[in-house]
């Protein structure tokens, strides 16, 4: 899984397309439901060319569970095709977006 634990605090997900989407969605939400505290997620997703639904459920359940554990979610670099599923339903006005990782990580930390 391509996670870079950036601090104790924030974690990078480089997301790829399924299988090992899925994977790595399974992952963080064993993780939301750990009792080690979850730390932000950064979300890239230029690694992604398709979002089926039930990668839209999967972020949606994930986004759920930041929430629960009060921390923080952030997506970052949607190429055009998911970026048109996103605003297709309407989940451009669910989730945060950043242009660029570089960008999440100075937004998550300033906004500590």
């Amino acid at each position: 899984m391509p996670i870079d634990k950036w601090s104790d605090r924030i974690w990078v997900v480089n997301l790829q397309d399924d299988p090992v989407f899925t994977e790595d969605m399974e992952f963080l939400a064993d993780q939301a439901v750990s009792p080690d505290p979850m730390p932000d997620l950064i979300l890239d997703l230029s690694g992604i060319d398709h979002l089926g639904s039930s990668n839209l459920s999967a972020m949606l359940r994930l986004r759920k569970s930041v929430i629960d554990r009060q921390t923080r979610l952030r997506l970052t670099a949607p190429p055009d095709p998911v970026w048109a599923v996103l605003l297709t339903t309407g989940l451009d006005k669910v989730f945060e977006f950043s242009h660029d990782t570089p960008t999440a990580l100075a937004e998550l930390q300033i906004r500590r």
